[in-house]
This record gives C-alpha cells, structure tokens and sequence, in this order.
C-alpha cells in the first residue's frame, strides 16, 4: 500500500509540474545547455569541499595532472602528457603539457601545480585543511622543476596515487585568484584551467559557466579534446524532483543524474528522453554497525541482519530494480575485488538466523524480542532523511523484528544527520559512498586512525591496519590486490557492515543535446562537459 500510495503521488506530481512547466515554456537558448540537480554546494573549492555538487562543477571548470577513463580503472594524460615513476615507488616526474592557460589567459605552469597540490595538503599559507588530503599521499615535497616538470615526492609509496590524483581535489587553480579571493575563492570567483570558465553564481538557484575559447587539452577518453562545442553551461538547482522530470520532459533542461526510480521506467518510455548508464559506477548503500556498543558488538546480532533482509527484495522495492543488490563489502566491477570473499557472507535465511540466535545465547521474551545477559537486543539506526533511507528502515525493521531484534529508526535532515552521526550516540548507520577500487573503499572506511569518522563502525584491529597499509604501499599490485582480498575476507566473514545496494548511475538528456555519455568519477555523471553538443 506504501508503494502503491508513494507512485500515485509522485505521478500526480509529474503531470501537475508538466503542466506548470508547459505553461511557462520558455526556449533554450541555442547554445546553451542547462543542467539540473536537486541542491547546491556551500562553496566550489576542490581543496575545501567534498561534496559530488561542487565536484560536478570543478570538475568543468579546471583539471588534474591525470584523468580516468570510464572503466573506472584506467589512468590517461590530463595537464600532465606523461610520467616516471622511480622503482622505489616513492619519486614521480610529471610533464606538463605546454599551451595551457587559465581562464584569464595566464599560461598555466609547473609552479602553478605545485601550488594547488601543496593547497591541497595544507603547505601553503594561509592553510587551506582538506578533508580528503590523505588522498595525495604521505607526501615528501611536491615542486616544480621546470616550467613544464613536477616532481612529487612521497616518504612511502602509495600504490593508488594516480587514480586520486584524477580526483576534482587534485584540481589546478590560479594561485593569484587564490591570493585575491581568499576565503572566497570558489564562492565569488573561480580560475581554472578547465573548458568552462566562471561567470557568476546565485546560490540554490544557478551558477553559469562560458566556454573558455582556448581549452585544447581535454581527457583524451573524451572525443572533443576542446574548445567545448557549447557557448554556456548553467547548472540549475530544482529541489523538486516532479519538477525535474517535467522539466526534462518539456525541453526547458538538457540533463540531470538525479531522477528518483520511480521516474526512470516512465523517462525510458520517453521518445524524447535518452539515458546513458554508466555499468563501472562505484557508489554503494550500507548499513554498518558500530562494533564497540552493546548488542552491535555481538556477531551473531551483525550476521542475523544479513540472514533476516531478502536484500534482492529490498532493492527491488526500494530502488524499482535501478541498482544492484550487494552482498560482499566491494563492488564486483571494482579493481581488487575478490570474488570468494563474499562467500563467507550469510544468505538470506530468517529460520537459520532465529536458530542461531537461540545458540549465541539470546532467548526471545514475552514481547518477542531477544534478551541475553540481562540485555535486550535493541538497536538504534540514525541516518539522513530521504525516501531512500525511509524505505530502507521501515523493510530491515519490520525484518529482523521477525527474528526477534528491535530495531529503532532515527532520521534527520541533512543539515543535522552529519551532527547526530558525530555524536557516536547510535548502534547501527544507513550511508552511502563513492570510491574508486577496493584498496580505496577499504582504506576510507577500516584503519583504526580513522575512527570516529569515517570509520564510524569503530573497528579497531591491528592486522586489519597492517594489510590496510601492506596494500597501500605496495609497489606490486599483486600484492595489493593479495592485501585486499585478505581484508575482504575478514571483513565479510565478521559482518561488521551489511553492503546493500550498488547504486546505479543514470544520466538523463533530452533529444537537443548530443553527446552525453555518463561518466561517474566520484558520481561525476557528466565528466568536463567537452563533448556535449546541440542537436
């Protein structure tokens, strides 16, 4: 009835926001391509923010030494054409390609690398504190030395280096813009080196990119290495999905990634609406558990989960069959993934989870939930209010209550969940990721240094961190991906998270735009935007 209740209304949605867009039909500019998505970012700085809405942007409006093709594997040239790397793994020599410029037209150099890269780790003064700084590497020196040569210097190898690098964090930037905005750099003013420059920015409302004339060095995945076929791109925030969809439909907006499923089977009927899949997508939906508390701690309450949720179930009712249901802890596409380690994971089986909680102890009391020692088996879930997450909470609840666990759902709006998820005052979260293989997903999330956030599941164990670092120093992938697949199988057999889904990533064009092809770095649908046209 929730579901049934939940299309219906979404429906009414849509065709009351087509109606309203159609009444207001205004038409595109020609050479204008508008772009849509449900929020905005604070600020579009690559060294201070995370978030994928300002990297969808940065991303457009500058460049990185590397670039990813979309296999979501393979490293290719950016600013730098080619690279050494010394045998050691610790010295790498990048030549930069030469005629690049800034926005401004400042010819874009060696020391201007430098500069963004060291922003980036915190060595430049003021001192800009990335979140994600750890992603550049233990880093020695990173110097220019020459106009067009960066050496980058590390104190230990780091086996993944260069797919970070083709991150939006490693992006180029103007230091003299820098130096002019200060803290509003990326707020009232952006130079780049990117095919799309900064005009102007209204927050939660749009920001307006001009083709940069001279851009010559697009990604060599891409067809059009530059200039963009295009004169402008406005990224549009529509908090309303109907109101995307009509939108879509009525030919006042060019793309949008952010279709809620039970839109996508209605778009695909569409003559007027193209979608491009992107099968490499990294991006998964998890629930873990904080292992240090009461009940989570108990491993047979952890693999009860797994045995009570038909996940295939599940995702087909939550996501309408638009993502794929997990079972291991990585991506089956993902580099180093290992294939029996996901064997160790329980399969669905509420009678054989109810036996083994009679075993480990927990006996079921007169209200139907489990109590061993003295102590109930209750837990609580915080996680970030979406309708995703709703569902999400509302099936494992009403699932793990027939073996005997009370789970107790607690959601909050954004601008809150990430203050009650650092409070530590819960036992189980809902949250979703991107990551670029398994030695990154791993080392994001499982290193004893990284409790309280982002290993928020507290796991603390010391041959969890010897392979964590095994791996990430490793200058064999061999034994990286031995590394990994070790770790794979000690954190599937314990169970200390429950992959749910990998999420898929669609991209939405109508019939005007030529072109779009998803690309997902980062759950970056649209990858520097070279090669989008006008029909």
């Amino acid at each position: 009835m929730t579901r049934f209740w939940h299309r219906a209304t979404l429906g009414g949605l849509a065709a009351m926001g087509l109606a309203l867009v159609a009444g207001q039909a205004q038409a595109q500019p020609r050479n204008q391509i508008t772009i849509m998505r449900e929020i905005d970012a604070d600020r579009y700085d690559p060294h201070r923010s995370t978030a994928l809405a300002a990297g969808e942007v940065i991303t457009m409006l500058s460049d990185t030494l590397v670039s990813m093709d979309y296999d979501m594997r393979t490293i290719r040239p950016g600013l730098a054409e080619r690279w050494e790397v010394s045998p050691d793994g610790l010295t790498y020599t990048f030549h930069l390609r030469q005629g690049v410029t800034f926005c401004d037209g400042k010819p874009f150099t060696a020391e201007d690398m430098a500069f963004s890269l060291n922003r980036w780790i915190g060595r430049t003064t003021p001192r800009v504190t990335s979140p994600v700084a750890w992603r550049a590497g233990d880093v020695k020196e990173i110097r220019a030395s020459g106009p067009h040569t960066l050496v980058y210097e590390l104190n230990r190898p780091f086996s993944e280096l260069l797919p970070n690098l083709a991150l939006f964090f490693g992006s180029a930037v103007d230091p003299a813009t820098v130096e002019r905005l200060g803290d509003n750099f990326g707020v009232q003013g952006f130079n780049g080196t990117g095919p799309f420059c900064w005009q102007s920015w209204t927050p939660r409302n749009e920001l307006v990119l001009t083709r940069h004339p001279n851009y010559r060095w697009g990604p060599p995945v891409l067809q059009n290495q530059g200039p963009a076929h295009v004169e402008r791109i406005v990224w549009r925030v529509i908090p309303e999905a109907a109101s995307r969809v009509a939108a879509l439909q009525a030919g006042q907006a060019d793309l949008t990634q952010f279709i809620p499923d039970a839109f996508i089977e209605t778009l695909r009927r569409s003559p007027n609406i193209v979608i491009s899949n992107q099968p490499n997508y990294l991006w998964d939906t998890y629930l873990g558990f904080k292992v240090d508390r009461p009940v989570a701690n108990d491993i047979a309450i952890r693999r009860a989960f797994h045995m009570a949720v038909d996940r295939p179930a599940m995702v087909r009712a939550v996501w309408s069959g638009n993502a794929t249901p997990a079972r291991g802890i990585i991506n089956p596409t993902a580099l180093d993934y290992y294939a029996p380690a996901d064997e160790l994971v329980p399969a669905y089986d509420p009678a054989a989870a109810r036996r083994m909680l009679d075993e480990a102890g927990w006996r079921v009391g007169p209200d139907g939930i489990r109590v061993k020692d003295g102590q109930r088996a209750t837990l609580t879930l915080f996680a970030i209010n979406n309708l995703v997450n709703q569902r999400l909470g509302e099936i494992i609840q009403q699932a793990v209550r027939q073996v005997g666990i009370e789970l107790r759902v607690q959601l909050f709006d954004a601008t809150v969940a990430w203050g009650r998820l650092a409070s530590q005052d819960f036992d189980v979260l809902f949250l979703s990721y991107p990551y670029i293989s398994a030695s990154d997903a791993l080392n994001l999330y499982w290193h004893s240094r990284s409790r309280p956030t982002p290993n928020r599941m507290n796991w603390n164990n010391p041959q969890t961190d010897r392979w964590l670092e095994d791996g990430r120093a490793a200058t064999d992938p061999a034994v990286r991906a031995q590394a990994m697949a070790n770790l794979q199988r000690q954190l599937n057999e314990a169970s200390a998270w429950m992959n749910i889904a990998h999420n898929n990533l669609n991209l939405f064009a109508n019939r005007r735009v030529e072109g779009a092809r998803a690309h997902g770095l980062y759950g970056i649908s649209i990858y520097k935007g070279l090669d989008l046209r006008i029909r």
